[in-house]
């Protein structure tokens, strides 16, 4: 551990920042992940999971070591976005059905955490965490409290992971089998994400509607 702090605290180039070095493991892992989908489940998940895990790892060594990044923080929202979309995109193909679920949520992860993101740094904000005093509550929970951003995320990809080894291995999630019945357990979790994100999202575009009339009427104040 101690030789991990010295090589960690030596690092003066961004791009080999112990945060973005945990980064590069994730988006490793995750690709290793896709490639067993098919064939191997176990092996796939012990990855996917692992990726996941790490998620929680790179903010604490970038406050352990002081090394906060702009490039690290977009590399963790776009792996993030990323690894829950292309699993998404094989479930598409194991439960055809729930094709234009699927493709909705897709759309609603990445436009939700888009448009925020751009709102926080049109905003002047330092860190897409950092929420204005007038934002909705439950979304400064969530992104206030590393507790709760951890449980939700966690449910939120344990449910997507349950779903594919209920493909896997046991055909439906309407049955009373045991990975099925974790699905159920964590659907809750998962449906409180969704309802973040349209928060989030519907938040953000009001942010940048204001911000937009805000400079309209500042133009129109300087013409007159």
């Amino acid at each position: 551990m101690e030789a991990l702090d010295n090589f960690a605290k030596k690092q003066t180039r961004v791009y080999m920042f112990m945060p973005n070095l945990i980064g590069y493991a994730r988006v490793i892992l995750a690709f290793v992940s896709f490639l067993f989908l098919p064939c191997c489940p176990i092996i796939a998940m012990i990855c996917y999971f692992l990726s996941c895990i790490l998620d929680a790892l790179d903010g604490t060594a970038a406050r352990r070591y002081n090394q906060c990044s702009q490039f690290g923080a977009v590399l963790d929202m776009i792996t993030d976005r990323f690894t829950s979309s292309a699993l998404i995109c094989y479930l598409t193909k194991v439960f055809p059905s729930w094709t234009f679920v699927f493709q909705f949520l897709i759309a609603l992860d990445f436009s939700s955490h888009y448009f925020h993101m751009y709102s926080s740094l049109a905003s002047g904000q330092s860190s897409h965490k950092i929420l204005k005093e007038d934002a909705p509550k439950l979304l400064k929970l969530y992104y206030s409290d590393r507790r709760v951003l951890f449980t939700v995320c966690f449910f939120n990809e344990a449910y997507y992971v349950l779903l594919y080894l209920v493909s896997a291995y046991e055909g439906t999630i309407f049955c009373l089998k045991p990975i099925a019945i974790l699905s159920w357990i964590c659907l809750p979790v998962y449906v409180f994400k969704q309802f973040l994100n349209v928060i989030q999202l519907i938040g953000a575009c009001l942010n940048l509607l204001e911000a937009d009339e805000k400079k309209i009427k500042e133009s129109q104040d300087k013409k007159n």
